[in-house]
């Protein structure tokens, strides 16, 4: 066990910026290609406002950016586009979906099956360390201080 402040923790920042629901609809949506928020609006049917603040937040943080768009005869309005810093979540997305599949999927299977572009080959999230070992399981992994690290006083 780690005699470290749980307080400075890398999962509780990266849970208060991505962490409630809607925020990880928005994100699906953007990785599926949805930019434009009556789109977002109808997929996910996060109301209005709701989903407003969402955004709001996701560009805040740099997960996404406004990019301006204007249809023939209307007001300029915005698209939400991935940054490289949302782009970097996807691993995050993929294994939620990994375990909603396995252990929250209807009887009839996933909804959604990801497929390498390339080949067509299903996708899968493997975890493994720099010198290449796959690694099973959480049992396979030891935490120790990193350098940000604080000691409880």
């Amino acid at each position: 066990m780690l005699d470290y402040d749980p307080a400075n923790c890398a999962i509780g920042a990266a849970v208060a910026i991505i962490g409630e629901r809607p925020t990880f609809l928005v994100l699906r949506e953007a990785f599926n290609g949805v930019r434009r928020f009556d789109d977002m609006q109808h997929r996910t049917a996060i109301p209005r406002q709701v989903l407003s603040d969402r955004l709001a937040r996701l560009v805040r943080e740099d997960l996404l950016r406004k990019v301006p768009y204007q249809d023939a005869g209307q007001r300029r309005r915005y698209e939400y586009r991935l940054t490289s810093k949302g782009l970097d979540l996807y691993p995050v997305l993929v294994a939620l979906m990994g375990w909603g599949d396995r252990y929250a999927a209807g009887p009839d299977g996933p909804p959604v099956v990801l497929q390498h572009r390339d080949c067509g080959e299903p996708v899968r999230l493997r975890l493994s360390c720099q010198a290449g070992h796959v690694l099973e399981s959480a049992r396979d992994v030891t935490p120790v201080p990193g350098p940000g690290a604080r000691k409880i006083a």
